[in-house]
């Protein structure tokens, strides 16, 4: 496959994959879809790694893998082509910091579990932050929170979700980075007119 195919196709996976990373993160913001638990939200939620890491910093390069792979106002020919992929190796380091700042977030998130209100106690507490992720696989563990109801559920899934979509980004990201190389280096394989 051309380097030129290959950075449109990558580009085309990272769009729909940031978008899902922010949709993601917006619904870990609002347990349940309610926003009347918003001031309890934990540490791994309020640092926004799904927008911020696995969203804005991996949709970046994923519009750069397709300017990559087209025509773009660099202009056409061997030179614009190898100034595009010259660019998408940039912006593809940057969505690979992006994507293992979102995957690193969601691992933690997943092992520390939710904020939530305990039975215990009757505060606002990371009820399995000492289990080492153990509670992930003992539901019955899950009615220790009260407040937000069936919150646990909520943080695995929406962390889960954000931990997978992550990792595909960050491959994708590593693959673009190779593959722009080349392209630097060995230009684009295409016809001007495929282009």
């Amino acid at each position: 496959m051309c380097t030129g195919k290959c950075a449109r196709c990558i580009g085309l996976s990272l769009i729909p994959m940031s978008i899902v990373c922010i949709v993601v993160n917006i619904l870990l913001l609002v347990p349940n879809g309610e926003t009347k638990w918003t001031e309890h939200l934990s540490l791994h939620v309020q640092l926004a790694a799904g927008f911020i890491g696995g969203g804005i910093m991996v949709l970046c390069p994923g519009i750069s893998a397709i300017r990559a792979g087209g025509k773009g106002c660099c202009g056409a020919g061997c030179c614009g082509g190898r100034c595009r992929m010259l660019s998408s190796v940039f912006s593809s380091a940057v969505g690979a910091l992006g994507a293992i700042y979102c995957l690193s977030v969601s691992g933690a998130g997943l092992k520390n579990g939710p904020k939530c209100l305990t039975e215990q106690d009757n505060t606002w507490s990371y009820p399995f932050e000492n289990s080492n992720g153990d509670y992930l696989g003992n539901s019955t563990l899950w009615t220790q929170c009260l407040e937000p109801p069936k919150v646990v559920a909520w943080n695995v899934t929406l962390f889960a979700m954000l931990a997978a979509v992550s990792a595909l980004e960050l491959v994708l990201c590593g693959i673009q980075l190779v593959n722009g190389v080349l392209g630097v280096f060995c230009g684009d394989c295409r016809k001007t007119e495929d282009a």
